[in-house]
């Protein structure tokens, strides 16, 4: 199955986290990196006095069924020193999966797709930069229209 990840990270030299986790992913051999977006700075989301994010979207395949994918996230995230503390807050990485498949789902611990990743702008630039027709299950609309729904930044 294929699935489309945002990593980020703001500390620890970010650029490098990403990097690693992204090398930690390959690494597993039910995940297969299939292809990488730029490595980008992003303003922080949410929480906004703490320091710019690195961010990647990495498109994979998986043998992992999406609840699995996510435990396989928390751990790599766990072992790259990720303190849950704050919902908002600096981290070390964070991995998202965005969407796995045409999956939709919402469980205690998991939504497909991840909620509002369509209002995210460096989200969805990142998704068209590797897979801009690729079209949101629920939205049924594809990356590039849905980037282009959110119109100019400067306005």
């Amino acid at each position: 199955m294929i699935a489309w990840l945002c990593l980020g990270s703001n500390q620890l030299k970010p650029r490098t986290q990403v990097q690693k986790a992204v090398r930690i992913l390959a690494a597993d051999p039910k995940i297969h990196i299939l292809e990488k977006s730029s490595l980008v700075r992003t303003e922080a989301y949410g929480k906004e006095d703490q320091p710019d994010f690195r961010n990647q979207v990495v498109k994979i395949e998986t043998k992992y069924s999406p609840l699995d994918l996510l435990q396989k996230a928390l751990t790599v995230e766990m072992e790259m020193g990720r303190a849950r503390k704050e919902r908002w807050g600096p981290r070390v990485i964070d991995i998202d999966i965005l969407m796995q498949g045409d999956e939709v789902m919402q469980t205690m611990s998991l939504t497909l797709p991840h909620p509002d990743f369509h209002n995210r702008r460096f989200v969805l630039e990142l998704l068209c930069e590797i897979d801009p027709q690729l079209r949101h299950p629920v939205l049924d609309k594809t990356m590039a229209e849905l980037l282009s729904e959110l119109g100019d930044p400067e306005d």
